[in-house]
């Protein structure tokens, strides 16, 4: 199929975050999956003056109408990276500046007219082309506006967003509109308009045929107050057209080496033995591990409820990064005095320990909810670390829950946001523990678990296919 992406980012053209380097892993793998792929973004100073960037004008050169102006483009074509074209939408006038959306921390003051010409180009070029895109692929505000774009002209072709963060939504006064030359009743709350404003993400959510967010947990998170940074209502309208796709960001490093499940083993009891010796732990028993920032804090009061009884059961436990409260310090210094060399506690976090304490321990504690990116849950999984966890929205795409007799799951879940729930998961655990077999039989499915680009341009592909074929005749 012909697929083409439009974001403000693209590594190695400009980069300022993981959209940039998110956006050329699902190019590159569409592209290497058979697919023809396409980029495009806006032609900024740093790519003119980048001399390692080759771009040439492409033929395609039209003019678009931005509120009572129309104001001229030209394509320009990058060399293919990784097999997938590049174009770049140039005009002086919006792009040739020394920063991407500002300088010296402030926005430009004309970010709503430099996006939204660059949206018009993104559309106008998708009908130029020779290929036409069956899939538009949006990422980010600076590009969703391209959904009610393609709404408001019925052009034959999908639209995808990915928000990749909700907290940036090119929010524009209600005046910004009319450069958009859409009818006048599309601001309204059934269109682009939010409290008064131009919201260019919320056109994104309203007209995109799909919304892509990195798990099925933030599918469920950002529909809440908490996550939805102002547009949980929008979104859970719209929660028939979300879509939840584990991405590998957030796993650059903590990929498992690879090998057999019996030189991983090998490496699992050396990061054990360096993890004991360098936090001074008793040896015996299953090892615990938990990251505070893995539940965003939330289920320490638990824990700490729970601690007790679950060393008292031959456990040890290790717990990594700062709770956010002062009131658990206390609790967590009489547990370091009465269960010497069976708890740590390390408030100042460091990645390091962090690694091998994934790599060196049994099963990763979740407390609470786990965080709605999931990272630390999935660089768990990755190492084989067998998750316990808190039964929450999302969970299930994850954690499984043990069944031997059915001979299904790969962790444990408890359902009672209790003290004697966690304690009876983890004591369930204990027993599983035991029992060699079964305790080997949970890491290599932890391990069989797959958070690579490849399973991610396939959740991808699958989805777009899934849009064509709802797609409406004639």
């Amino acid at each position: 199929m012909n697929v083409l992406l439009a974001a403000a980012e693209l590594t190695p053209f400009v980069r300022t975050g993981a959209l940039a380097d998110s956006l050329v892993e699902l190019s590159a793998g569409l592209q290497k999956a058979g697919h023809n792929v396409s980029v495009v973004l806006p032609y900024y100073r740093v790519i003119r003056e980048d001399k390692s960037l080759k771009t040439k004008r492409s033929k395609i050169r039209f003019m678009v109408d931005v509120g009572p102006d129309q104001l001229s483009c030209e394509i320009r074509e990058a060399q293919p990276l990784n097999g997938v074209r590049v174009f770049l939408v140039e005009r002086d006038e919006f792009f040739d500046r020394s920063g991407i959306y500002g300088v010296e921390g402030r926005d430009y003051q004309d970010n709503a007219a430099r996006f939204i010409f660059f949206t018009k180009c993104v559309v106008e070029l998708a009908a130029r082309m020779e290929n036409p895109p069956e899939i538009l692929h949006l990422n980010s505000w600076e590009s969703a506006l391209a959904s009610a774009l393609v709404r408001s002209r019925n052009l034959p072709l999908r639209t995808v967003l990915t928000p990749h963060s909700l907290e940036y939504q090119g929010n524009f006064w209600s005046y910004d509109f009319g450069l958009t030359n859409l009818p006048d009743d599309w601001f309204s709350a059934q269109g682009v308009e939010y409290f008064g404003s131009m919201n260019c993400l919320k056109a994104g959510l309203m007209f995109s045929d799909a919304v892509v967010f990195s798990s099925e947990r933030m599918v469920g998170a950002v529909q809440t107050p908490e996550h939805g940074c102002g547009l949980d209502n929008v979104l859970r309208e719209q929660r028939a057209k979300l879509v939840g796709i584990p991405t590998a960001v957030g796993l650059e490093g903590w990929l498992s080496e690879g090998g057999s499940f019996v030189d991983q083993a090998a490496g699992r009891a050396k990061n054990r033995a360096l993890l004991e010796k360098t936090l001074g732990l008793d040896d015996g028993g299953p090892l615990l591990v938990c990251v505070s920032e893995a539940t965003e804090g939330r289920g320490l009061d638990i824990l700490l409820a729970a601690m007790d009884r679950i060393l008292a059961a031959g456990m040890r436990l290790i717990l990594l990064g700062p709770t956010g409260d002062p009131d658990h310090l206390i609790a967590l210094e009489v547990a370091i005095r009465k269960h010497r060399r069976r708890f740590v506690y390390r408030e100042k976090f460091d990645e390091k320990l962090a690694r091998i304490a994934l790599t060196g321990s049994d099963i990763f504690l979740l407390p609470g909810p786990v965080e709605p990116q999931t990272t630390w849950l999935r660089r768990a999984l990755c190492r084989g670390t067998v998750p316990l966890a808190m039964q929450c929205e999302g969970l299930l795409q994850f954690v499984r829950d043990w069944e031997p007799g059915r001979d299904i799951g790969h962790g444990f879940v408890f359902y009672n946001a209790t003290e004697d729930g966690l304690f009876d998961a983890c004591r369930r655990a204990g027993k599983v523990w035991a029992d060699p077999d079964s305790r080997v039989c949970l890491q290599e499915r932890c391990l069989g678990m797959d958070f690579s680009p490849t399973t991610q341009v396939e959740r991808h592909v699958a989805l777009y296919e899934r849009l064509l074929e709802n797609r409406p005749r004639g």
